[in-house]
């Protein structure tokens, strides 16, 4: 049974702190939840370490970056047993366009988010993808015409 960290109110105050701006000195933070820099530290270090902060990065503008189509892809197999869908898998985690991934009940068995420069380029991807893989059944796109809201933010319980 899946059991969440075991955090306290200083820890969620800190890893709201984070989520909002990760460039946030330990010192602000400190100042904000009424505890010392090392503390501040030594928390976040435990945070990182345990697994709660999975990652520090900054979120890109893909349209900025020449990448302005966004594409929702569900993708359905014949057999979505793990054996049968390990290349698939590893195709996606190997893309560099996908950037969420997600194993779904219903209709389909994947659900994958990804930028394409162009149409051009999304069809190169999905012939990379799913080009020549026999359990895949089909794939239905979607294609974001305006972005309302993109985030990881995690609503936290306050304690």
């Amino acid at each position: 049974m899946f059991s969440p960290a075991p955090l306290d109110s200083f820890d969620l105050a800190i890893l709201d702190i984070l989520q909002r701006d990760n460039t946030t000195s330990q010192r602000e933070i400190a100042k904000a939840v009424h505890l010392s820099a090392p503390a501040v530290q030594r928390r976040v270090r435990r945070l990182r370490d345990s697994g709660v902060i999975r990652a520090d990065c900054a979120m890109l503008d893909a349209s900025q970056l020449g990448r302005p189509l966004t594409l929702i892809v569900a993708v359905q197999l014949h057999d979505e047993n793990a054996k049968a869908a390990v290349a698939l898998r590893q195709r996606i985690l190997d893309e560099p366009a996908v950037q969420q991934s997600y194993l779904i009940t219903g209709e389909a068995d994947i659900l994958l988010v990804l930028t394409a420069a162009s149409m051009a380029d999304y069809q190169a991807i999905t012939e990379r993808l799913f080009g020549g893989d026999d359990n895949v059944r089909r794939f239905q796109t979607s294609v974001a015409l305006h972005c309302l809201k993109a985030g990881f933010h995690v609503p936290l319980d306050k304690r």
